[in-house]
């Protein structure tokens, strides 16, 4: 791994400007993944299971999408056969309702390979412009891949949904930050026991020749969002590679398919605040994410049709849990706290 590994900055398709990346987390763009034509454009290498990007036409309008067909999944040994796409989803649903909107629309549909996961994409098309390597394929009909190794520290080690982390991860380093995000850098290993000003540690990690260097990220609100975000849905595999930046500063975060198990799986790259308070902003949207958790509450609804009975409880215990401390939360010790690769 290099010395300093950034999350590049990357154009977006259609309209520009800050309010351009709202765009992609709304109820429109929602509207045009749930009822549009997919269309299947290629097959993304490099992810355990199949990712196919593709477009969507509706009313005039097209959209760039990334479809994750449950007829691609990978099994896990600690995660139902066919349930991440249903997963993603969720996510995105307890996203939306937080009003961060840190996950693009999501949407459960019917694709060219059955039902599906179906998100707006974030960034250029993998084969649409110099910064990209050519990753897309054609696609073909997914095959279900062989299950994982048993066992926790073998679990989610390849990028669950790899693909457009793999596409968008360019590996350069030094980026010095641009007018929309001067602070430019998100993660990094830096030498040294102490973080620097405006990062958080992480932990060490071993960068070869027996040398080890301090996993670092940055101390930004938007990823302390995530953080808390992450504690709810309970993701057993926020790598670095799943944080995508657009215009006007917006961070997005994808690939949700581990998430929502009712055992204690959180597995991070952002555990910078561990042990420490909450903000205030936090503490009310969690308030607000408690309501509509409630018997009967629409999200409450919405989990229920894509998650198990005792999952949905999960997410309300997780939640109050949070309340009840004002901390954000602390590795368990049960699970392997960073998931490696971390990108």
């Amino acid at each position: 791994m290099p010395a300093s590994e950034r999350i590049p900055s990357r154009r977006m398709t259609g309209p520009q400007g800050p309010e351009a990346a709202r765009r992609l987390s709304g109820e429109a763009v929602r509207a045009v993944l749930r009822s549009g034509t997919l269309t299947v454009r290629g097959q993304l290498r490099g992810a355990s299971n199949a990712v196919l990007y593709g477009e969507v036409t509706h009313e005039g309008r097209t959209l760039p999408c990334v479809y994750k067909p449950v007829a691609g999944e990978r099994p896990l040994w600690d995660f139902p056969d066919g349930t991440l796409a249903q997963r993603e989803v969720a996510a995105y649903e307890v996203s939306r309702v937080t009003g961060w909107d840190l996950i693009p629309a999501t949407v459960l549909r019917d694709g060219p390979y059955g039902e599906g996961m179906c998100q707006a994409w974030v960034g250029p098309p993998p084969d649409g412009g110099p910064e990209d390597s050519g990753t897309a394929t054609p696609p073909a009909a997914p095959e279900r891949a062989a299950a994982e190794p048993s066992g926790p520290e073998a679990a989610h080690t390849p990028d669950d949904g790899a693909g457009r982390g793999a596409v968008q991860n360019t590996g350069e380093t030094g980026d010095a930050g641009s007018e929309d995000d001067p602070l430019g850098q998100l993660l990094a290993l830096v030498e040294g026991d102490e973080p620097g000003e405006g990062w958080k540690a992480v932990g060490h990690a071993e960068v070869g020749g027996g040398r080890t260097a301090l996993l670092v990220h940055a101390d930004d609100p938007r990823l302390r969002r995530l953080a808390v975000l992450d504690a709810v849905i309970n993701n057993a595999d926020r790598k670095g590679g799943h944080l995508l930046r657009a215009p006007g500063g917006w961070l997005y975060a994808i690939d949700h398919g581990v998430t929502f198990s009712a055992d204690d799986k959180l597995r991070t790259l952002l555990w910078g605040w561990a042990g420490e308070e909450l903000t205030a902003e936090a503490t009310e949207t969690l308030r607000g994410l408690a309501a509509e958790l409630a018997e009967g509450a629409p999200l409450a609804l919405r989990l229920a049709a894509l998650l198990t009975p005792v999952e949905v409880e999960a997410v309300r215990k997780r939640v109050a849990t949070l309340l009840g401390t004002l901390r954000h939360p602390l590795p368990s010790g049960d699970w392997p706290a960073i998931p490696w690769p971390p990108v």
